[in-house]
């Protein structure tokens, strides 16, 4: 019982942690020259028009990101596994694709913190995957 605990806090921590690097990765590119100024003036934002559209799309990462690191704290536990594996591997494949655009225009802290979230989203769908078996 305690190794499922453990286990559950380990998948919500990871996700947890999946949107902390995200909102530190926006907070950064926030702070690069010339980001805040095109954003007011062209309502942009890395090539993105800013309308109620994408901050929809935002939002609904954001929660969907918050709502799992809830759901592998409560869920039973085949519905948690294969929760963590399903949207543990849409995530992991989103946010490889944004590294592999990052790197057309490298920028050291993005490839980290975006390099960081593939890696916590593998994490995320090998401890699903390794779910602990029931003890009897």
């Amino acid at each position: 019982m305690e190794n499922l605990i453990l286990h559950k806090v380990r998948l919500s921590v990871l996700w947890l942690f999946a949107v902390v690097a995200w909102l530190g990765y926006l907070i950064l590119k926030l702070m690069e020259p010339g980001v805040i100024e095109k954003i007011l003036s062209l309502g942009e934002y890395e090539g993105e028009k800013l309308g109620p559209e994408i901050l929809l799309v935002y939002a609904i990462v954001l929660l969907v990101l918050l709502v799992m690191a809830f759901l592998s704290l409560t869920l039973k536990d085949s519905i948690n596994r294969w929760a963590n594996i399903i949207v543990g591997i849409v995530v992991t494949v989103i946010d490889f694709a944004g590294l592999i655009e990052l790197l057309a225009q490298p920028s050291a802290y993005a490839i980290l913190i975006w390099g960081s979230k593939v890696l916590v989203g593998a994490l995320i769908v090998w401890y699903a995957y390794k779910w602990p078996k029931k003890e009897a």
